[in-house]
């Protein structure tokens, strides 16, 4: 099996992605010079992505994955030549913000599509090892985009890197096809059920609701998404402004954030770690972390507790995509694999607009405190539901 074809699709996939994402609010404060316009322009390109996932989700479980995932790397390719030819026919930074927003999508597409492939995959190894080298892929391409991309906008104008992002898009997709054809498995053709595009998400609704455990675990991963949005969201004030600390600081903070990330998949590729005390280790030091964030009054301690919350953070991801793939029927996992990830995902911007509202140089850390308590208290309730349900199946 050529697995090291469709990783390196990933990667190359993940850094064009990267590449749109550090550019388009980069360019439209260049041309507006108006932080507002590019807080904007960073919300038109990523709600699309955000909202889509469940619609994705659902085409995954009515066509091949397969060719959902080769038309996503090449729609995306042709939306930037595309987008860059009308700017250069008609002028205006609107294109660039277009093309990013509908790229988004056409990226939702392409996660949901190999969120579904990834089991099929696996095919008797380790899920754990498939998943965790997926991530490092994807880990390294995010490292890596923006580096590139500024790299690139170094030496050319915004228009040609959103065609090196359109070759590197078309990379992944030859890499795809190499994949292909060095693998002999036969994928499983999607059996969702017919009827309107909608009915496949009430489904989905109803399979969180009644599924064993899926509720429970959809609560914690909000949890997580909860305390990992409150310290990306308050971490740049909490460096430079609480702990006085410089932009190249905080910068080289984040990259250290990617390097744990990547530390921590390779430690699960390597080793066997028991699923229960993946997810609890990873949720503890989730929590952990951002305690420590909250309370430290050293810059040390802040790092520390940085580094737990988003280097852990990939470990529990880990840890809910393999539980959540043996909880869901094979032929809706794309539906409500989309549905869950929206609704993991709302936690994310409710911390950026939490932090936002009450955050200021003398509260912000009593607001990351609060919250963290809310995500102690998610997990325990999630333990008490785990446990009851422990005690009513016991003879």
């Amino acid at each position: 099996m050529k697995f090291p074809a469709f990783l390196f699709s990933l990667f190359l996939s993940r850094l064009a992605d990267q590449i749109l994402l550090f550019l388009v609010p980069l360019v439209v404060f260049q041309v507006t010079q108006d932080v507002a316009w590019s807080g904007y322009a960073f919300a038109a390109e990523t709600l699309p992505r955000f909202l889509s996932f469940p619609i994705c989700g659902a085409l995954c479980d009515r066509v091949s994955p397969l060719k959902l995932l080769r038309g996503s790397q090449i729609l995306r390719a042709l939306v930037c030549v595309l987008g860059v030819l009308a700017n250069e026919a008609m002028g205006g930074i609107g294109w660039l913000v277009g093309l990013s927003a509908v790229c988004g999508v056409l990226t939702t597409q392409g996660v949901m599509a190999r969120e579904v492939i990834l089991p099929q995959i696996a095919n008797g190894n380790r899920f754990d090892k498939v998943l965790a080298y997926a991530q490092t892929a994807e880990q390294t391409g995010t490292v890596l985009g923006p580096l590139v991309a500024a790299a690139l906008f170094a030496l050319w104008p915004w228009q040609a890197v959103v065609g090196a992002a359109a070759g590197f898009f078309l990379l992944a997709d030859v890499a795809t096809s190499h994949w292909r054809r060095g693998n002999p498995m036969q994928l499983h053709e999607p059996q969702g059920e017919a009827g309107h595009i909608l009915r496949p998400i009430a489904t989905a609704l109803g399979h969180v609701l009644r599924l064993p455990g899926l509720l429970r675990l959809t609560m914690l991963t909000s949890g997580v998404n909860l305390m990992l949005g409150t310290t990306l969201a308050s971490s740049a004030a909490m460096v430079t402004g609480l702990h006085q600390r410089s932009a190249t600081y905080y910068a080289t903070l984040q990259t250290l954030g990617a390097v744990a990330s990547i530390a921590i998949l390779l430690a699960i590729i390597r080793g066997s770690i028991p699923l229960k005390r993946m997810g609890v280790t990873a949720y503890a030091l989730v929590f952990g972390g951002g305690l420590l964030t909250a309370a430290s009054t050293s810059h040390w301690g802040y790092a520390a507790g940085f580094l737990l919350v988003v280097g852990f953070d990939k470990m529990f991801s880990i840890y809910i995509r393999i539980h959540r793939q043996r909880i869901i029927p094979a032929q809706d996992y794309g539906k409500t694999t989309g549905v869950i990830v929206l609704l993991n995902n709302l936690t994310q911007p409710l911390a950026g607009l939490l932090v936002g509202a009450f955050a200021d140089s003398v509260h912000a850390r009593g607001v990351i405190f609060a919250l963290c308590m809310v995500v102690g208290g998610i997990g325990l309730a999630a333990a008490v539901a785990a446990s009851r349900k422990t005690d009513a199946t016991t003879p």
